[in-house]
């Protein structure tokens, strides 16, 4: 039996012209997972990222941590969905700058319903897979962790496509999956034991590589 990690991305550029850039906190973030993970011992014998640049840097941030890794297979189907599209599909009209609690607090009302819209095939968001096709992409990359080996295995991508990826594993409705995307945290680590036949969740979302007094302020969401 093997046993799949799977990394969230390290803080990014929430609120900016391009979030798809890791904070100087989110590179601190999986430099200290990389490690923890060192530390325990663990010994990778595959990974595979997203295509995001924050995947990539997240993933060069863990490695200076951990040490030398396998080189990484590149797999679109972790990419996160366009949170900005799916808002865009349901409200047209511009936010503005999310610089205010309310303007927060919009942002990620509008986007938990155009998620519920999307998965439910109300909408097609401009730029966008059918919510099918953004499974299937999420899930070959499951099945091929499933057949191709049969030790440890790191994944990094963002909090859709783990939280998808629960979902899948688990069965959970629609808005069940979307709870679990919202609560995601920045480099958190999700734990699927794997044999050639399924993935059994061990663990969700936690911050093992926090757990510490100095790093209390660490915890990040976007």
């Amino acid at each position: 039996m093997g046993t799949l990690y799977l990394v969230r991305h390290g803080q990014a550029s929430f609120g900016a012209a391009d979030y798809d850039q890791l904070s100087g906190l989110g590179a601190r973030q999986c430099h200290a997972l990389g490690q923890w993970m060192r530390e325990r011992g663990l010994r990778f014998e595959a990974v595979l990222r997203g295509t995001l640049r924050r995947h990539a840097q997240s993933l060069a941030a863990l490695a200076e941590g951990y040490g030398e890794l396998p080189a990484a297979l590149e797999w679109p189907g972790l990419n996160e969905y366009d949170g900005a599209a799916l808002i865009a599909a349901i409200h047209p009209q511009p936010l503005g700058r999310l610089d205010t609690p309310e303007a927060y607090r919009t942002h990620f009302r509008l986007l938990r319903q155009g998620l519920e819209r999307w998965m439910a095939g109300e909408t097609a968001p401009v730029g966008m897979p059918r919510y099918a096709d953004f499974v299937a992409g999420i899930t070959a990359a499951l099945d091929h962790v499933r057949t191709a080996h049969e030790g440890d295995v790191l994944l990094v991508s963002s909090g859709g496509p783990i939280a998808t990826a629960v979902g899948q594993v688990l069965g959970t409705a629609p808005a069940a999956t979307i709870d679990l995307n919202m609560r995601i945290r920045n480099s958190a680590l999700t734990e699927f034991a794997f044999t050639p036949r399924r993935h059994m969740l061990v663990s969700y979302n936690h911050l093992p590589h926090l757990d510490h007094p100095e790093r209390r302020e660490w915890e990040t969401y976007s």
